[in-house]
């Protein structure tokens, strides 16, 4: 519990400093950060190493084989639900039709959505689900895999760890979580809020605006 709300204060500070000095606006990076000294060209330099999402390999609603790999070079957005949700699930996918109606026919934009309910939630019901919202092509992906799997998966999106029923007692916290293309948790909105989702759109936009050169202390 202590870590969760440690991690909820770190995303409230940073989400307080969207903006630099020079007011070009600059997404935050969240998670766990570690310097690095080294010599470059017979100097002391410091780095930082930023937490980034680990690799993982899961099942999309086509059958296809969907890994961390997949992703490179794409900014996404990932959350957690599962199909047979009678409360926020429905609210959040929802809400990200319009993420998905944004960035459809953009190329370097990707949406995951795992399922927490691998048990129910098999390919053939991930594709019917991603049918019933008009999905289509390779913009939006639902991804089934092993349960433990995607618990763990979701710590390293600072989502809070789910309890053992996934059905029952899963907490809900609604979260879309913003990555960019080095894997780096750059937003956390609330999936049920239409504003925060606006918000994200915007973000999407911001990340896909930056040189390459820019880099974020």
């Amino acid at each position: 519990m202590g870590k969760a709300i440690s991690a909820i204060a770190v995303i409230l500070l940073l989400n307080a400093c969207r903006f630099n000095t020079n007011d070009k606006k600059i997404l935050p990076i969240y998670g766990n950060r570690q310097p690095v000294t080294k010599t470059v060209n017979g100097a002391t330099v410091t780095d930082t190493i930023y937490q980034t999402i680990p690799q993982f390999k899961f099942i999309n609603q086509y059958g296809d084989s969907i890994s961390n790999k997949s992703l490179n070079g794409d900014i996404y957005v990932a959350d957690f639900f599962f199909t047979t949700c009678p409360s926020i699930c429905p609210i959040m996918h929802r809400n990200m039709l319009d993420v998905y109606n944004a960035f459809k026919n953009t190329p370097d934009v990707k949406i995951i959505s795992h399922t927490i309910d691998p048990k129910h939630d098999s390919v053939a019901v991930l594709k019917k689900y991603a049918d019933k919202l008009g999905i289509t092509g390779n913009t939006w992906w639902f991804l089934q895999g092993k349960k433990e799997d995607t618990y763990k998966l979701s710590e390293s999106y600072l989502v809070r760890k789910p309890q053992e029923d996934a059905k029952q007692v899963f907490i809900h916290d609604g979260s879309f979580l913003l990555i960019d293309k080095q894997k780096r948790i750059r937003g956390s909105y609330d999936g049920t809020d239409p504003k925060q989702v606006s918000q994200l759109i915007e973000d999407i936009k911001t990340l896909r605006s930056y040189p390459d050169e820019i880099k974020v202390k």
